[in-house]
């Protein structure tokens, strides 16, 4: 319904946001981190999304498109609801969360409130499953294994198996990772392919 509010911040708690447009307040639901990047006062845009249950209706939104891509990303998981989610985007973040998947990494979830050992496993298996599904796609073979964490692909490797975690397809990741210092850490390579990604 939304597909982003601009306005100016009125409110900012950790993990909610309200933004003055033409006099009417929007109640953002938000990460911290997205919480973090604004400050009250200034202008702001937020990409959103509108949660409908039977009994309400809440507006759910962040300050970087990719973050709102792994919201719903997230929220397609079995067990994942809409708080857990913002929960989880609250302690990595979108880059974070992709090296989590396949470094399997689930410590870094369970930091989250609410997300135990189990959903953790489940988030980076359903996500590990997305991975080989394109990997699949793009090769046309079968019997794909996903290199193991032990493994040295290089942050070029991992920044492109991150990119393809978080829904990009293998080519458009090696054209983002074009041109971009491969001695870079992997997180710094993942979030400045994001930039050119989102463009």
């Amino acid at each position: 319904m939304f597909h982003h509010i601009k306005g100016t911040v009125f409110h900012v708690d950790p993990n909610r946001v309200v933004l003055d447009n033409g006099g009417v307040g929007y109640g953002i639901n938000t990460s911290f981190f997205s919480a973090s990047a604004v400050k009250k006062g200034e202008e702001a845009l937020f990409y959103t999304y509108l949660h409908v249950r039977e009994d309400a209706m809440e507006l759910y939104g962040f300050a970087a498109e990719e973050e709102l891509s792994c919201y719903k990303m997230l929220t397609s998981i079995s067990g994942v609801g809409p708080k857990a989610a913002l929960a989880i985007l609250s302690v990595v973040t979108p880059e974070k969360l992709a090296l989590c998947v396949i470094s399997e990494d689930e410590k870094a979830l369970t930091k989250a409130p609410g997300v135990g050992k189990k959903l953790a496993q489940r988030i980076i298996l359903e996500l590990k499953d997305k991975l080989a599904k394109s990997q699949l796609s793009v090769s046309g073979t079968s019997g794909v294994e996903l290199p193991s964490p032990q493994v040295n692909m290089g942050s070029a490797g991992e920044a492109l198996a991150a990119l393809t975690v978080l829904g990009y397809g293998r080519a458009e990741a090696a054209e983002a990772l074009g041109g971009l210092d491969e001695s870079l850490p992997v997180e710094e390579l993942v979030r400045q392919c994001l930039k050119k990604l989102m463009r």
